[in-house]
Formats: structure tokens, sequence, C-alpha cells
């Protein structure tokens, strides 16, 4: 009897260490995501583009339960802006943010919210990109395979900064080497005020400035100084020369293969970062020019309508109303008013 007993016992103890690994693996072990996803941009990981994307990646894990995970790449960790489109058009990134001048590579219709002095202020800009017109630019990046969020994420109105000479005049920039983005549309508008542009990624801006590669860019204030622009630049024009804003962008294929609950989520609270990120930068808006002047930034208000009718007399609106279309043209002049 004590023998059985002192087997039974042994089973019992035996069994009882057997279960008791597998409860505390299955407790611990973490949920795989049903979508593993990668999110690369081209700001510098303290713009309030990447603080916010990551905020919202987050939220987006919370509210489905583990079933989406997000991991953002800020400051071109996975490619320029142009290999990013790339990737992300193949699959082999699933999502990026893109300014829609450079998207405009792929989907043409995507830069004509870029053109050239088309808004005087935000309140236009909102108005063209969170109605028709963003409605009829999100409606051509379906038709590429890709996805495009409702909600635009804001860089802001361009300005053009100089190491060489101040731009006061259209004159002021013939012969000007002035770095744009990969883009026809920058290309174009720089061409046709005489400058000399040259297209480089965002990532060699400053080294392409500090090696007087170019003279000058463009970019909105909060970008100048958040990537010390500065540094290697003396002056700045505010010529509020285009309003230039951020595609929220996922592949096609691997949009449609999400349940549309996790659509909802996932679009929810991109779209919410959006607007957050607007706010954010209309907060640095109001101060950021001071911090500039403070940097030794010289600043020169110019005669934007002097810019603005030397694209007239250039045929720059006429030649892009042809490109776009009259459909197109329509819509964007329905709320920037006649252009051409």
């Amino acid at each position: 009897m004590r023998v059985r007993a002192m087997r039974a016992g042994r089973r019992a103890v035996l069994a009882t260490a057997c279960a008791l690994p597998l409860v505390a693996i299955g407790r611990g072990r973490a949920r795989a995501a049903d979508f593993a996803l990668k999110l690369g941009n081209d700001m510098p990981a303290t713009h309030p583009l990447s603080i916010r994307q990551t905020e919202a990646a987050a939220r987006i894990k919370a509210a489905s339960g583990g079933r989406v995970e997000i991991n953002v790449f800020p400051n071109n960790q996975l490619g320029s802006d142009t290999e990013m489109l790339s990737q992300v058009r193949s699959g082999a990134l699933e999502m990026c943010s893109m300014s829609g001048p450079i998207l405009a590579t792929l989907v043409p219709a995507a830069s004509i919210s870029g053109i050239g002095f088309a808004f005087h202020d935000y309140d236009t800009v909102w108005r063209a990109v969170d109605g028709k017109l963003g409605a009829y630019i999100r409606g051509e990046i379906d038709r590429r395979g890709l996805h495009a969020f409702d909600r635009m994420f804001d860089n802001g109105f361009r300005q053009i900064t100089s190491s060489t000479r101040q731009i006061r005049t259209p004159d002021d920039l013939h012969g000007f080497k002035i770095r744009v983005p990969v883009s026809p549309l920058w290309t174009s508008l720089f061409q046709a005020l005489g400058a000399s542009p040259t297209s480089i990624n965002f990532s060699e801006v400053y080294s392409a400035l500090q090696t007087r590669i170019v003279e000058g860019q463009e970019n909105p204030l909060a970008l100048i100084e958040i990537a010390r622009l500065y540094e290697v630049q003396k002056s700045c024009s505010l010529t509020d020369h285009m309003w230039d804003g951020f595609w929220m962008l996922c592949n096609g294929r691997v949009w449609r293969s999400m349940p549309a609950d996790l659509q909802a989520i996932v679009a929810r609270e991109f779209d919410r970062a959006a607007l957050d990120q607007r706010a954010d930068l209309a907060t640095l808006n109001k101060t950021v020019e001071a911090k500039l002047k403070g940097q030794g930034l010289v600043f020169i208000e110019p005669d934007k309508a002097a810019f603005r009718d030397a694209l007239k007399k250039a045929g720059f609106y006429e030649d892009w109303k042809k490109r776009y279309g009259d459909a197109a043209w329509a819509t964007l002049e329905s709320v920037a008013g006649s252009l051409a």
C-alpha cells in the first residue's frame, strides 16, 4: 500500500510539474499581430508628422487588441521618397506618407494641390484637400493600386532660402541654383521663374547646401528649423509659393486584405493623427520665424504678385491645365479661384 501510495504521489507531482510550464507559457505568450506593417516617412523623428504617426500606431495596436502592429521608420530610414513610393507600390513596404508632387511621379493628378500660388491661406487649403479636390486625387491614387486616407498631413507653405543672394523679385531667381524635390511640378515652376532647379531627395539636402552643389532650397519654415537648414543658409524669402502636404498611403493589396473592422480603426486613427499634426504645425508657425531670426536667418518680404505674374507670362498655368485636364483644373479653381 505504501509503495502504491508513493508511486501515486510521484505521478501526481510529475503531472503537476508538467502542467505548470504549459500554463505559464500559455499566459506569457504575446499574440502575434495579424497585420505587422512598416510605415516610412522622410521627416525627422522630432517632426510633428513622425510624432503623430507614432502615436496613431500605438492607438491602433491598442484598439485592435494587437491584431494590427505598425512600426514607424522616420527620416528616410527605409529609403528616399522615390524609393519608398516604389516599395509601397510593389508591397515591399506596406505604408508611407508622401508629398503630393512627389507622388505625382506615379499619380500625375496628385501634384495639383501644389500648383504655384494656388492657395492664399489655410482655410482655402483645407477646403480643397478635404473636399472635392482631395476626393478627386484619392480616386486617381486608388486607380494606381494604392489606398489614400481621407485626411492629408500638413507640411506647410514653402519659402525660398539662399546662401548667396536675397530673393526679392522673380529676376533674382535667374540662374539661381536651387534644390527641389524629385518632381516635375517643382522643376517646371522654378524653370518658369528662370532658376536652375536640381532634383535632390530630402535626405541629401543639408549636404548639398553645405558643399554648394546648390545655392538654395525651398521648404516650409518648420522644416527649415527642425532640419537645421539655417546653418547652411543666410536668407529666407517668404514667397509662400506652394502649399505642400502629405498623403497617407497604404499598398492596395494589403489594405483590401484587412477586415472592415480593422480598416475602420486604422483609418480613424490616422485621420485623427493628421488633424492633430495640422494643429501642431499651426502652433509651430506662430513662433518658428522668431526662432530662425535668432539663428541668424535674414527674412525678406517679396512681391508675391510679381512671382505669380511671371508664372502666367511664362505659360506655367496654361501648360499644367493641359496636363491635368479641364475637369481637374475646374475642381481646383472652384476653390482657389481663376489661375490661368
